[in-house]
């Protein structure tokens, strides 16, 4: 396929995402898909019965798409849309992002000690076109003890995160072993990103 384009959007505020981007040297413009702060685009709830890969899929699809119906509705050049979700699973249980500092102190609590699952999808639309890759790594948490729990969780790093850390941030010394991908669980996998990023016939580094 002939290069589309020299930039994508991302459809994400985050800026680890953004971070990780540059570091590949993809040049972006961001999308925000909410327009006003009571407005929910998109309904993270996880469906009954539903596999951790089949939800970050499906929430990474919907993000890449729902940008690119923005994208048309504005007069703006018509770039490819990244979209990405990441899930924090334990024992069969999906954990987004904690919605206040006790749910984050919870969360952190059943990592603690033991592996967990950090999955993240990764999906790119463009002109009716969307594709979604997903990764899936392995972290394991040293024991915390109820001061670390709480004096992480009070930093407030936490309330914006899957699982409710950062591997990045403050939390990295919980962290004894990690087998996968270190971008993937910060939230965006640059092996996955690349691939697609490629198949959409955007080059890197340029």
């Amino acid at each position: 396929m002939a290069n589309i384009a020299s930039r994508i959007y991302l459809a994400s505020r985050s800026p680890r995402r953004r971070e990780l981007l540059r570091q590949i040297g993809v040049h972006y413009e961001v999308l925000l898909l909410r327009e006003s702060v009571d407005r929910e685009d998109v309904d993270e709830t996880p469906l009954p019965d539903e596999s951790s890969v089949a939800y970050v899929e499906r929430i990474a699809h919907t993000k890449a798409n729902i940008g690119w119906t923005r994208l048309t509705q504005r007069s703006i050049p018509r770039y490819p849309v990244l979209g990405a979700d990441t899930a924090v699973i334990v024992d069969d249980e999906i954990l987004g992002k904690p919605v206040d500092r006790q749910a984050a102190c919870d969360m952190l609590r059943k990592l603690a000690g033991r592996d967990h699952e950090v999955v993240t999808g990764v999906a790119l639309a463009y002109e009716g076109r969307c594709e979604v890759l997903v990764n899936t790594s392995v972290v394991t948490f040293r024991a915390l003890d109820e001061a670390e729990v709480r004096g992480y969780v009070n930093t407030g790093e936490s309330l914006d995160k899957a699982g409710g850390y950062a591997i990045q941030g403050r939390a990295a010394p919980f962290i004894t072993h990690l087998s996968g991908s270190y971008s993937g669980v910060m939230g965006l996998p640059l092996h996955e990103t690349a691939q697609l990023l490629t198949r959409f016939g955007i080059k890197l580094f340029e």
